[in-house]
């Protein structure tokens, strides 16, 4: 198995990559023997054997992609985490200051990639019967609440989904986890609106420290990254086993 070509990374630019999650016993036998011990003992506990290579496969592509760039092996990637849980790289010689954050879903899974700035990225599969409004009511802001309530019933799924996105982008991106209320901040979601982080509180000057970005992965699927400055871009990159 190859590693797919991929570029230096660099300061104004933050890498996007999608890898497919449900993949042959082969790949995932190959991945195995790229993650460290925990990570094996990690995959054991999943009772579905779709759930432990989807893990498998997540954490391999992880691992190479982080090893490529910081010129070692994916065995010698070494994983540290805040103590609100968000994973970021044990800093080794000759390595520059790189961030990442990943998401999954609906065996499809989203890593984004900077120098320097903190980033968080998100993706979900869409799902009509999902009861996005009721959750919205529960701990978006009242007023994200409100604005998907008056959506033609045809875009509110879409809707939903976009904003929740943006939000756990956000969040990631902070690394604060649930101790940052969604309810605290608002994001546009409306059909055709750009992205944008609209109002933080109490600090309202925190919303002008990050932008964030509408992807756009695949049909059926939604996902935004969240990154600190302004002066930043995406680039998309598919991870495809050869």
């Amino acid at each position: 198995m190859r590693t797919p070509h991929f570029d230096a990374l660099s300061p104004d630019v933050i890498q996007i990559w999608r890898a497919e999650l449900d993949r042959p016993e082969e790949e995932i036998s190959q991945l195995l023997n790229l993650i460290s011990d925990d990570e094996r003992e990690r995959a054991k506990r999943f009772h579905f054997p779709r759930d432990r290579g989807r893990f498998v496969i997540g954490r391999g592509v992880l691992r190479t992609i982080l090893a490529a760039h910081c010129g070692v092996s994916p065995q010698d990637v070494r994983f540290e985490y805040s103590r609100f849980g968000k994973p970021s790289l044990v800093r080794l010689d000759n390595t520059g200051d790189i961030r990442f954050n990943l998401s999954h879903s609906g065996g499809q899974a989203l890593y984004a990639f900077g120098l320097g700035r903190e980033t968080g990225v998100d993706i979900e599969q869409i799902r009509p019967d999902y009861p996005g409004m009721e959750i919205a009511k529960r701990f978006f802001s009242p007023s994200e609440s409100d604005a998907l309530s008056k959506l033609d019933s045809s875009d509110q799924a879409e809707a939903f989904f976009t904003c929740w996105t943006r939000k756990e982008a956000y969040i990631k991106a902070k690394g604060e986890g649930l101790s940052l209320p969604l309810h605290q901040f608002d994001v546009t979601f409306a059909p055709g609106e750009p992205a944008r982080l609209q109002t933080t509180r109490p600090d309202a000057s925190e919303a002008l420290r990050w932008s964030m970005v509408d992807l756009r992965p695949l049909k059926g699927f939604v996902a935004a990254v969240v990154a600190e400055g302004r002066d930043w871009h995406p680039a998309s990159y598919s991870w495809r086993f050869e």
